[in-house]
């Protein structure tokens, strides 16, 4: 296969959530992505519902996380597409963020690159960057990038 073949093969994940350093991460996947011919795929993880004891409160509050979930990515999913010129792959799951994340790893040979924001607050780094950047670490079968949350947009764009 060409060296262009493997770039276009290229996929950067980012776990897609609310914090203002997955924003980061996302605009350096983005550009990396465009740069070396690749593209851009979104991780959203759902908490399960609490409380399995009412089955149809359950199903209502899954649904509901459900289309919040869908409307995060949506709003993701255009910054991606007006930064690489293409949609990016889209996997929305429900259960513990880290557990999601290694089994879409397993499942999807294609994602080569992971991309987490570390948080810029005094807070530390975020939950999953602590995990894989330390013991968990060991269940990354590809690289990891952490993107500082404290960087700006043009600090972002003379890196990628």
């Amino acid at each position: 296969m060409s060296e262009q073949g493997r770039a276009a093969q290229r996929t950067f994940l980012v776990v897609v959530d609310e914090s203002p350093e997955m924003r980061n991460a996302l605009r350096y996947a983005c550009r990396r992505a465009k740069r070396t011919g690749g593209r851009v795929a979104m991780l959203y993880v759902m908490e399960p519902p609490e409380g399995q004891q009412w089955g149809a409160v359950v199903d209502l509050m899954r649904q509901e996380a459900r289309h919040q979930a869908e409307e995060v990515i949506r709003l993701h999913a255009d910054v991606a597409v007006s930064l690489t010129g293409q949609p990016p792959a889209i996997h929305i799951r429900e259960g513990k963020s880290r557990d999601e994340l290694v089994k879409l790893l397993t499942e999807d040979r294609s994602i080569s690159v992971l991309v987490l924001g570390s948080a810029s607050s005094g807070e530390g780094p975020g939950p999953l960057v602590t995990a894989f950047a330390g013991k968990a670490g060991g269940q990354l079968r590809i690289p990891l990038t952490i993107v500082p949350g404290a960087l700006t947009e043009a600090e972002i764009d003379a890196i990628s």
